[in-house]
């Protein structure tokens, strides 16, 4: 998934692994407790907890906040709004990897069915 042009603005991210929530609160201009409350509210934001309940994100993750951010903010969408287009865009990726897959089993068994009437 490509950074949103729109926030070209926010600062590159860093080649580390992962990000605490103070790093990621300046990576995407957004305070730490609105990145707490978009937790519960969009299931693919879901960093990973270490000792003390500390949150670390990965940088997939600083770029779903990116993209959600960019749907609240700048296109105007409702929390509920920017849910239903972030479960939109993972459904289409599903869509799209399910044809692959289903196009090359096809590829495949056409050349297992040439192999058999080869014999």
């Amino acid at each position: 998934m490509l950074e949103p042009s729109h926030n070209d603005e926010l600062p590159v991210i860093p080649g580390k692994r992962y990000f605490t929530i103070g790093e990621v609160s300046e990576l995407c201009a957004v305070k730490p407790h609105v990145l707490r409350y978009w937790e519960q509210e969009f299931p693919q934001l879901k960093p990973v907890k270490r000792r003390g309940n500390r949150r670390y994100y990965q940088r997939q993750d600083v770029l779903t906040i990116r993209q959600i951010r960019a749907l609240l903010y700048d296109q105007g969408f409702t929390i509920g709004g920017a849910r239903q287009q972030m479960e939109g865009e993972g459904a289409q990726q599903d869509a799209s990897q399910f044809s692959q897959l289903v196009s090359q089993m096809i590829a495949e068994l056409e050349q297992v069915l040439e192999v058999l009437k080869a014999r």
